[in-house]
């Protein structure tokens, strides 16, 4: 008389000790070798399909940054006004305006550096511990809030891609900052972030900044001008215009004096000279 093994079917009709039976069935099958291998080969082939998506959709038509590193480069961008119009800027020695940096004081560099990016000659190009804090900032208020982007990644946005807070904007903006940072020097890299910066109504780089807000050449400014320029960095417009918000920008003009004399780029004698100054700037 012939015996039949009993099948064993994944049903939700059963007990729990039958459920329990056949759970254990079905994962004992997958754990057969070659199932197993199909599964696992299975899913590193989706999570490459889902990796190249992701690059593809990151990386397509990235700019070469390459030409960057002539200095008799001029490229044309678009910048916005205070009333959202776009208007045709130029980077570079065709500029009548552009600033070499060597012809910018160093009081003006570091008010700047110590303004933006404190690390900028540390990191390559993106600051890692200052993005944690970041993203630790965003998500316990569930917004994009904090982008702790570094001196690079500001003038690879200014540079090549728009101004919105959008995920995969960022990502391509860090990419580029990588970029930026391989083939070009830090000093490269300051020299033209200084020139298209924004520092009034359609007013970009730090050539333009003094004439209109000093009436002076940029080689002129006071160690007072320049980091009350390098204050006004985060939001000439609003936050930090230097007409309707005087005070404030003074405020952090003066905390930059002091972070200036703690690197030694200034002396104490000249720090308190500043400080009197700054009284007389803005409004």
């Amino acid at each position: 008389m012939e015996t039949h093994q009993p099948v064993r079917l994944i049903t939700f009709s059963q007990g729990k000790t039958g459920m329990k039976l056949t759970f254990t069935s079905y994962l004992q099958r997958l754990r057969r070798p070659g199932r197993l291998l199909r599964y696992s080969l299975l899913l590193l082939a989706a999570l490459a399909l889902t990796a190249g998506a992701l690059a593809t959709w990151i990386l397509w038509d990235l700019p070469d940054v390459a030409s960057l590193e002539n200095r008799s480069t001029s490229l044309t961008i678009e910048v916005p006004d205070w009333q959202g119009a776009m208007h045709p800027f130029m980077v570079g020695p065709k500029n009548p305006r552009w600033t070499p940096l060597d012809s910018m004081p160093v009081e003006l560099k570091w008010a700047v550096i110590v303004a933006e990016d404190a690390n900028f000659y540390e990191h390559g190009g993106i600051d890692v511990p200052a993005l944690k804090e970041a993203i630790k900032y965003d998500l316990k208020r569930k917004r994009l809030a904090h982008g702790a982007s570094t001196i690079t990644q500001q003038l690879a946005k200014n540079l090549f891609l728009s101004r919105d807070k959008a995920i995969r904007r960022k990502l391509r903006e860090m990419v580029i900052a990588v970029r930026l940072e391989r083939e070009l020097t830090k000093g490269r890299i300051l020299e033209l972030y200084l020139n298209v910066v924004e520092l009034g109504p359609l007013v970009y780089g730090m050539g333009h900044g003094a004439r209109y807000h000093f009436d002076k050449p940029v080689h002129m400014l006071t160690p007072a001008e320049a980091a009350f320029l390098a204050a006004m960095l985060p939001g000439p417009r609003v936050a930090y215009n230097p007409e309707t918000k005087a005070v404030k920008v003074r405020q952090r003009a003066a905390r930059l004096l002091k972070l200036l004399e703690l690197r030694q780029i200034i002396t104490e004698d000249e720090i308190a000279d500043a400080l009197a100054q700054l009284d007389q700037l803005g409004g």
